[in-house]
């Protein structure tokens, strides 16, 4: 018995799920930030990660 053409079961349900709008997307930051409460450590953290977030973003926008 060969498979039937055109019914694939790991597809039957894509075009059924529910789109999320952009506005309820979160951007992956649950957590609540304050300078008064951050050591060094926290700002040289906070530093590379931007850095890091530029870089991306130029390699993503060089594509």
């Amino acid at each position: 018995m060969g498979r039937s053409r055109g019914s694939h079961t790991r597809d039957n349900n894509k075009a059924r799920l529910p789109q999320v709008p952009k506005n309820m997307k979160s951007d992956g930051y649950d957590t609540e930030y304050s300078r008064e409460f951050a050591d060094g450590e926290d700002l040289e953290a906070q530093a590379r990660a931007q850095a890091a977030g530029i870089r991306q973003s130029d390699m993503n926008s060089k594509k």
